[in-house]
């Protein structure tokens, strides 16, 4: 049986001081440019305190992106309807025009494909309970009615953010309210009901 090893918190409110100072430095300097002295820096901590709570750069990293205030999860509102529920969701705290969630994951986005360790931690830690929040909007609408049988609502979940991430960092283009209802009104929804081109 393999033993848990417990880190030691870091007192009172330097933690979560700790994780927003990286959780800022990743959005600036992105993964591979971010170092431990850099953080403990900013946060105005010895590098001894950041390694006796987190051994690597990746602990740190993670649990700065999946614990930091200043990267809230999307709240979990049910409007009564697909439209509204992403709208909400993708709009409001946490959504796609919160310019530091975006930032980091833009920071990251080198790393994850060479870092495998890293690339678990964020899809387990970060992307996971995002996707599960997702899911259940789509779980939703299908009950309520709102998604026609026989469509991949599997693949409709992901088309949303899939688009919005294109957009951001490969056309350079800023997330707004404009483009996600856009791709709400004019994707999503349409391919919900069953009418996308055959």
């Amino acid at each position: 049986m393999v033993e848990t090893r417990h880190r030691p918190r870091v007192e009172g409110g330097r933690e979560e001081e700790i994780l927003d100072a990286t959780v800022a430095l990743v959005a600036e300097l992105g993964y591979d440019r971010l170092t431990m002295d850099a953080v403990a820096t900013a946060a105005k901590a010895s590098k001894a305190t950041l390694y006796r709570r987190w051994q690597t750069k990746a602990d740190l990293v993670v649990d700065a992106v999946t614990r930091a205030k200043r990267c809230p999860m999307p709240e979990d509102v049910d409007t009564g309807s697909l439209r509204g529920d992403l709208i909400s969701m993708s709009c409001g705290d946490g959504g796609f025009k919160e310019e530091l969630p975006m930032s980091v994951m833009a920071g990251l986005l080198t790393a994850l494909h060479r870092d495998a360790d890293l690339q678990k931690a964020v899809q387990e830690r970060f992307l996971a309970p995002r996707f599960a929040l997702v899911n259940e909007v789509y779980a939703r609408a299908v009950r309520r009615g709102e998604i026609a049988p026989g469509v991949d609502v599997e693949l409709l979940a992901t088309t949303l953010p899939a688009v919005i991430i294109h957009h951001a960092f490969i056309l350079g283009v800023e997330p707004t309210d404009e483009l996600i209802l856009r791709v709400i009104d004019n994707v999503i929804l349409p391919a919900a009901r069953g009418s996308q081109a055959s």
